[in-house]
């Protein structure tokens, strides 16, 4: 392939779309790494761009396949939920070495299968800006990676900051996973015929659903925790 005005174009077109379609990935890789010992986070947000990335160069490659399949919209979207209920649930903390290796890999984890989730509408922009070039691809999407990693430690840092829009992230894919799961083959005709209002309704119930579960969890956990205390004290006592 030659390097024409066409080909630069293109380009242009899919940084472009990157850009804007990094928001939501950097809300991830934030909200999955703010937890973390500062020698680990860096790494966790290096590591799980990348791996955001090379799952986007994969679903673009596949994509026109991925969207047919039934259940595969619903299954990732029950699937986002759970990751965005498991970031408004603080964590627990036990021990110092153990936690620091795990968390870094936990985090990881989840920016990989979040942004896998995430990307499945998401890449049929960038596939069709390629234009059917692998090459176009890879370039397009490896220069993004520094636009995803800056834009994770700006908002890793307005989190730390302002912790209360931890539950805003939760709730920002609790609303992803209300789009997602409504345009799923299995059941979109049916939506369309029957509940077409779940096409604006899905998202923001999506969202309330993350952050009130998110919430009650957290909640009995820190209602129990005094009496864990108690407990403990007790058992001191015995």
């Amino acid at each position: 392939m030659t390097f024409d005005p066409a080909f630069w174009t293109a380009l242009g077109q899919i940084i472009g779309i990157n850009i804007i379609l990094s928001g939501d990935n950097a809300v991830v890789i934030a909200l999955a790494c703010r937890n973390l010992p500062d020698r680990y986070r860096n790494k966790a947000i290096v590591a799980g761009s990348a791996g955001a990335i090379i799952l986007r160069i994969i679903f673009s490659i596949f994509v026109v396949e991925l969207m047919t399949f039934p259940w595969l919209k619903l299954i990732g979207g029950v699937l986002l939920l759970w990751i965005g209920v498991k970031l408004i649930v603080p964590e627990d903390e036990h021990g110092d070495g153990i936690e620091g290796s795990g968390s870094l890999w936990g985090a990881i984890r989840t920016v990989v299968i979040a942004d896998a989730v995430m990307s499945l509408d998401n890449v049929i922009a960038i596939a069709a800006a390629a234009r059917g070039s692998f090459t176009l691809l890879v370039v397009g999407l490896a220069i993004s990676i520094p636009l995803i990693i800056v834009g994770s430690q700006l908002i890793l840092k307005v989190l730390i900051k302002y912790p209360i829009l931890v539950v805003a992230g939760g709730g920002l894919l609790g609303w992803i996973a209300g789009e997602v799961m409504v345009t799923d083959p299995a059941i979109e005709s049916w939506v369309d015929a029957n509940a077409e209002w779940l096409h604006f309704w899905a998202k923001p119930i999506g969202a309330t659903a993350v952050i009130a579960i998110g919430k009650t969890i957290a909640w009995r956990s820190a209602s129990a925790l005094p009496h864990e205390v108690e407990d403990l004290a007790e058992g001191g006592r015995k």
